[in-house]
């Protein structure tokens, strides 16, 4: 069973067109998954969450959609909100296997590919 890398944001951010990129230019195999066309499923999102010291690392703090919605002032639970509105993850999120990294990182993609 080969565990492919998984790139997980928008093509919006700039991390996220440098981690494809990155790819792109080493032949490293890939799978785009982008939250603007698919939803996680609840599966992935635990995967994700599981592998991070605190749920609250998966949130974009400096998103549009985090200021518009005056986060920094509510009380929430993260895994609810991400769940309900992807637009609050970190872009991008680099995934593979049980394994992930918050952000673009060439160290993780070479060491999980």
């Amino acid at each position: 069973f080969l565990v492919m890398l998984q790139i997980i944001g928008t093509n919006q951010s700039k991390d996220y067109q440098k981690a494809v990129r990155f790819c792109k230019e080493r032949r490293i195999n890939f799978q785009e998954v982008n939250t603007k066309l698919y939803k996680l499923s609840k599966k992935e999102l635990d995967s994700i969450f599981s592998s991070l010291d605190s749920p609250f690392l998966v949130i974009d703090t400096h998103s549009q959609y985090y200021k518009k919605n005056g986060y920094e002032w509510r009380e929430y639970s993260p895994r609810e909100e991400v769940e309900e509105h992807q637009e609050l993850l970190i872009n991008p999120i680099l995934r593979s296997g049980n394994k992930c990294c918050l952000g673009f990182s060439d160290d993780f993609i070479k060491e999980n590919s």
